[in-house]
């Protein structure tokens, strides 16, 4: 290691570059300096350990980078040069001054970095102090000085600071404060406490590094600045060896005089308390300038705008980042933000190395080198240069490696063991500084082994003022920091959320409500921001673990860990002898350099995650808790209070329910709607002020907005939340609320934004679907109207936070809940008028189009739904009139209603291409038009009547209706429910009317065959829409019209060929309709197995319809013919016989069994059936009588044939079967005691023999 410059010569400029060598900055020196691209440093392999170490410059302040210029040797450093202590272009004011500014770190010298590298804590960063601190901490083993630190917890950050006791208790003697810890430190700690001298070598020295540095110019520029830097070895803490080494160290440690003391922050106080307290400034005490909180978080609809607090705030309190340079230093496994002003020198092939002065008398001990180790570590620098001196004179320069300073004679150590140090303090800091916002004080007293810390928030706690802790504030602020930073990336990464809450629960735990409202009020709306009140119920199953076990859902009452001997780690007391106030101690400072020594058993708690909802209500509730606490926050900080009436938020807040329908009937609603319309539509034009005295454009108006629009929207959800569990009540008083709150904001605001009026449109339309779902279901009045009067205390408190600034009163008339239905449903009506009049005269229809067709829909169905209530009025009115009367004005008054609200309603659901709602309207027309028909109907008796005009007009216009629901439609697959009940309804119109017009036939003012011939067509139709082919539940209904049909198309027909006589062509065409559609009835009739009589009946009627065309026949084969097909036809209803005996044989089982049952008393079962057995057994007599007219005819006429041309076998053995059934079928009718189910047996008996094969010789009946 000799010399490795010539006499007078310089570094070049050329070289490598090297992260401890930053590229020239812009030459500002503000916080706005050169931010760095990362370097990575180097691993360092150091006397055969190894040691990693990378730095990488985050910020940089400084000036050009310096080449050294060497002084000539037998410089006298003690003859000042020409420019000592002056001001120039190069050196600046603090050229001058450098001796005042030769000051230790400010106690927030920490929080100044935070604030600039907020990205970093809580979350990369272990430790976050100034350089000089760190290398404090990393010699105490070996060092007998004192150790007083400031301990900071930000998530799993640790803040670290100088803590000055003697300037506090300096401070304390002037302004009283502090005194509670002064107490403590002299009855525990130092009972002779007194403050040390410096001595005459001390400023020796000093003086001897100012003028070596003021010796040329071009050298000083960088160093001048970097005044905070040990660039003086004999200012660094000496060995424990010697007596007079160690009392050079403890004068090293105490370096600023008088004129450079640190100034300490007095504890904050309210702005408003500038004008009377000024003279606490003269004592040092800087008040808190009202721009030292909150800055335009308010103004913020959205979290991306949150900001943080004024910088001018943070530097009149001493907040500033001053280092020149910002370091992010990884040492092994530890990540540090160090703030470094040690200056670097550079140029040709050593193109980064430091400078130090030392005395050439004096070796370099050990707390000297690890201070030059550290220092070149931190800063990456790979070479120091030193400059020896003898009583001031230069003698020579010698220059070192970096990794070969712990290999220096005198000053050899390992550097594996600073490394365990290192460890092993971060390990007892984060086992024991476990909770946030609370500043622990690490002491080491001097000459003493014994390592303490203490909880000096718990200390202060218990004190008459717990804020007197000036480190209060900071930390506020600090947490307030992180969770805005945070804030702005929540919606990337839910996993932060926990962090958030607990900083700002936190912050709002250190801070005095009546002393920063606005930084709680912020605070407290974050809070509120962090619930999604748009989030599904269900969280589990998502992408991120809402509380896992991470360093980013850490509590803010985290509890510390049990002692635990066997892992090595820290007592929670020391001595017998000593105070039981520490958190924790470490005995002796030698465990620091045993590896592993103490171990972080600190468990991050999962209960303090961030909380699972697992209702909306829940996640609600916890969102108005903390508007609330905003609120009070913002309302206590408002200053024009005598104008306000004394309100008692115990009181509750009436809510206006109206027991009569008469105070809010249509006409009154017409006329609050357009109050509430103008004044929308006025809005842009009206001057709006705050009845409660907030300014306009104020934090407090600002924040007010915010807080009172999140309200809303948690009333909103939790009115959404009501709807869905069927409580309409409760959901319409939420509804009230969030509309009140909105009132509110109306009244405040002097823009409205087009979110908000979005908002507002979607409350008005939830208020209208709750006041319809209150009509729809009125038999729950009573427990619905308990639950729209029911209020919390916390909604009591936020309503009496919005009468300070409205009345609340402009949506009273959507709000209130009646007890009328039809008010009920005109309400819900005028609720979706007005939230499309919102989109409409705001411009959002185009850019919002999904609300604008919801809105739309929803018009469309409640003026459905009022149709359908005026027509059923009708319709009830209807039922009540007399027959002979005719239709009442009332009635068509309410026809008229119906229609308008069903025309309305489909012209809604085309304007959005609705084609199936606006079917479904048609629809429900077409049922008005046949109630207006069905209405016409009643007069006259059914002696005189007749299918009137009126009727016929009605519903002529009912099929007009149907047929454009299904051109609206278009085709099936469009809706085919709809489609098949459009169908379905064309079929019945048509149906009953081809019906009445058969039934009641005009014949005053038709021909019969007009007649005839529109019932014809009508049933046709009715057939055409009816159908019978697709599988559904309407599939029975439609078989069952399609078989009526036939069988009235049948009998008509049947009718005309008795009592009509025409040409033979027409009679001809008549009886192939009447087999047709008797065949065709019976088709479908047998498809259905609940509809036995029918098909019996139709059955008889073809046999009529045979016996007819029988007695038209002359000759005998023609007639014996048809007498067979008759008998055919008989014995095809074996099959209808059997459906009544099954069902006649379950009814005397049931009935059997509920007559043991009244023997048990026991309850009886129902025994009906479907079956009519009055007509099944007037249709058996009739069967019976049929069967046995036919078999009659067909004896008479076989035997006739048999005497006329001698019969065959075949004949004979018919002749002979009928014969023998016909006297079974007499006797049994001579039998008047049998039962309808034993009269039934004996006809399924007698078909039995009559479908006998001729030659299965059993004709008997057993």
């Amino acid at each position: 290691m000799g010399d490795f410059w010539g006499a007078g010569g310089d570094m070049g400029s050329a070289g490598k570059s090297y992260a401890g060598a930053p590229p020239p900055p812009p030459g500002s020196a503000s916080l706005e300096g050169e931010r760095e691209k990362p370097k990575q440093g180097s691993v360092l392999l150091l006397g055969g350990n190894e040691v990693k170490s990378s730095a990488v410059v985050k910020y940089s302040a400084a000036p050009p980078q310096a080449a050294f210029a060497r002084l000539q040797e037998k410089t006298d450093l003690k003859l000042p040069p020409a420019n000592w202590l002056r001001e120039s272009a190069k050196l600046g004011p603090a050229g001058a001054t450098i001796l005042g500014n030769s000051k230790k770190s400010k106690p927030f010298s920490s929080f100044g970095m935070a604030y600039d590298f907020i990205d970093s804590i809580g979350n990369d960063v272990d430790v976050v102090s100034d350089s000089e601190n760190i290398k404090k901490l990393l010699k105490i083993p070996y060092s007998k000085s004192h150790v007083s630190m400031a301990v900071h917890r930000i998530g799993r950050t640790l803040l670290l600071d100088d803590l000055d006791i003697q300037e506090l208790f300096m401070r304390s003697s002037q302004t009283g404060d502090w005194t509670w810890l002064k107490e403590f430190y002299q009855r525990l700690i130092d009972q002779k406490w007194q403050r040390k001298k410096k001595s005459k070598e001390h400023w020796y020295q000093k003086a001897i590094l100012s003028k070596f540095l003021y010796y040329r110019e071009g050298t000083y520029t960088l160093v001048t600045m970097f005044c905070h830097g040990s660039i003086n070895g004999d200012g660094a803490a000496q060995p424990v060896s010697t007596p007079e080494e160690q009392h050079q160290e403890e004068t090293s440690q105490d370096e600023a005089d008088e004129a450079g003391r640190v100034s300490w922050p007095a504890p904050f106080e309210m702005p408003s308390s500038l004008s009377e307290e000024a003279s606490a400034s003269n004592q040092g005490s800087v008040p808190l300038e009202p721009s030292y909180v909150v800055g335009h978080v308010a103004s913020a609809p959205k979290e991306q705008n949150l900001t943080t607090l004024f910088n001018d705030g943070e530097n009149s309190q001493g907040l500033k980042n001053d280092f020149v340079r910002n370091i992010l230093w990884t040492f092994e496994d530890i990540h540090m933000l160090v703030g470094s002003n040690m200056p670097i020198f550079g140029g040709g092939r050593y193109p980064a190395v430091s400078l130090r002065l030392r005395d050439n008398n004096k070796p370099i001990n050990v707390l000297t080198g690890i201070d030059y180790w550290l220092d070149n570590l931190i800063c990456n620098v790979p070479e120091l240069v030193m400059c020896f001196h003898v009583n001031g004179i230069v003698q020579k320069y010698e220059m070192i490696k970096t990794e070969d300073i712990p290999n220096l004679d005198n000053s050899n150590f390992s550097t594996k063991v600073i490394k365990d140090i290192a460890q092993n303090i971060l390990s007892f800091l984060k086992s024991n500084c476990t909770k946030e916002g609370h500043t622990y004080w690490l002491f080491k007293a001097s000459g003493s082994d014994i390592v303490k810390l203490y909880d000096l928030t718990t200390l202060c706690e218990e004190t008459e003022d717990k804020y007197q802790n000036p480190f209060t504030m900071p930390v506020a602020i600090l947490l307030y920091k992180v969770a805005c930073n945070m804030m702005l990336k929540k919606n990337q990464n839910r996993k932060y959320y926990g962090t958030i809450r607990t900083l700002l629960l936190n912050c709002v735990k250190l801070l005095d409500k009546g002393r920063h409202p606005q930084i709680i009020a912020s605070a407290n709306f974050m809070l509120s921001e962090l619930f999604q009140l748009d989030e599904p119920k269900k969280e589990e199953g998502g992408e991120f673990p809402l509380n896992g076990n991470s360093d980013e859902s850490y509590s803010e009452e985290e509890e510390e860990m049990p002692d635990s001997d066997e892992n090595g780690c820290y007592s929670t007391s020391s001595d017998p002898s000593d105070d039981n106030k520490a958190v924790a101690v470490i005995k002796s400072v030698g465990e620091l350099s045993v590896p592993e020594k103490y171990k972080s058993t600190h468990q991050i708690r999962p209960s303090c995650a961030f909380p699972v909802c697992h209702d909306t209500e829940e996640r609600c509730r916890l969102v108005l808790s903390y508007v609330l606490e905003g609120l009070k926050s913002v309302d206590r900080s408002i200053k024009k209070e005598g104008d306000l009436p004394a309100a008692d938020p115990n009181t509750p807040i009436p809510l206006k329910y109206e027991d009569e329908s008469t105070t809010v009937g249509p006409e009154c609603l017409e006329k609050q709607m357009a109050l509430f319309l103008d004044k929308m539509g006025s809005f842009q034009e009206v001057k709006h002020s705050s009845q409660s005295g907030m300014i306009p454009g104020s934090w407090q108006y600002k924040m007010k907005l915010q807080l009172i629009l999140k309200s809303s929207k948690a009333y909103y959800v939790l009115s959404d939340a009501a709807v869905s569990l069927q409580k309409y009540g409760r959901a319409l008083r939420y509804i009230k609320l969030a509309l009140q709150c909105h009132d509110t904001y109306c009244c405040l605001c002097t823009n409205m934004l087009s979110e908000v009026l979005l908002f507002l449109c979607q409350s008005i339309t939830l208020c209208g679907d709750i006041q319809l779902m209150l009509a729809q279901n009125a038999n729950n009045r009573a427990a619905y109207l308990e639950e729209y009067n029911y209020q919390t205390k916390e909604d009591q408190e936020i309503l009496h936070s919005l009468h300070r600034e409205s009345s609340c009163q402009v949506f009273s008339w959507a709000t209130d809940l009646s007890t009328d239905l039809e008010c009920q449903l005109s309400i819900s009506c005028k609720c979706y008028e007005a939230a499309n009049e919102i989109l409409l005269f705001s411009n959002l229809k185009e850019q919002n189009p999904e609300q604008s067709t919801q809105v739309m829909k929803r018009m469309g169905n409640i003026r459905n739904e009022i149709g359908v209530f005026y027509m059923n009025q009708a319709a009830a009115l209807q039922s009540e009139r007399l027959e002979n009367k005719t239709v009442s004005a009332a009635e068509q008054q309410l026809w008229k209603k119906s229609f308008s609200f069903f025309e309305k309603g489909i012209q809604n659901f085309e304007s959005i291409d609705d084609a199936t709602n606006a079917a479904l309207l048609l629809c429900n027309m077409g049922r008005l038009m046949r109630i207006c028909a069905h209405a016409h109907c009643a007069s006259g008796g059914d002696f005189k009547r007749e299918f009137s005009p009126e009727e016929a007009l009605y519903y002529n216009k009912a099929i007009d209706y149907y047929l454009k629901a299904l051109r609206s439609l278009g085709k099936r697959e469009i809706h085919p429910a709809v489609w098949d009940s459009v169908n379905w309804e064309l079929s019945t119109t048509y149906f009953t009317m081809a019906t009445l017009l058969q039934d009641y036939a005009p014949l005053s003012r038709r021909a019969q065959e007009q007649i005839e011939k529109e019932v014809s067509e009508s049933m046709m139709k009715s057939l055409k829409y009816c159908d019978v082919e697709t599988v559904s539940a309407r599939q029975p209904l439609c078989q069952y019209r399609a078989a009526t049909i036939h069988h009235r198309l049948a009998s008509m027909y049947h009718s005309c060929l008795r009592n009509q006589v025409g040409d033979e062509h027409q009679r001809k065409q008549h009886r192939i309709l009447v087999d047709i559609h008797y065949t065709k009835a019976v088709k479908f009739f047998q498809l259905l197995k609940d509809a036995p009589c029918e098909l019996l009946r139709v059955q008889l009627e073809r046999v009529a319809f045979a016996e007819f065309q029988m007695a038209s026949q002359n000759s005998s084969a023609g007639k014996l013919k048809t007498l067979s097909g008759a008998l055919d036809i008989m014995t095809q209803t074996q099959s209808v016989f059997q459906l009544i005996r099954k069902e006649l044989v379950t009814e005397c089982e049931q009935r059997s069994e509920n007559d043991k049952s009244n023997a048990r008393k026991m309850p009886a079962e129902d025994v009906s059936t479907s079956l009519n057995k009055e007509e099944v057994s007037k249709l058996l007599g009739i069967f019976e009588s049929r069967l046995s007219f036919l078999l009659l005819q067909s004896i008479k006429l076989l035997t006739s044939t048999k005497k006329k041309v001698g019969g065959n076998s075949e004949e004979e053995e018919i002749l002979k079967a009928n014969k023998y059934v016909y006297s079974l079928l007499l006797r049994s009718a001579a039998n008047k005691n049998l039962t309808l189910l034993e009269r039934a047996e004996v006809v399924l008996n007698l078909l039995e023999q009559l479908t006998q094969d001729p030659e299965g010789n059993n004709l008997g009946i057993q």
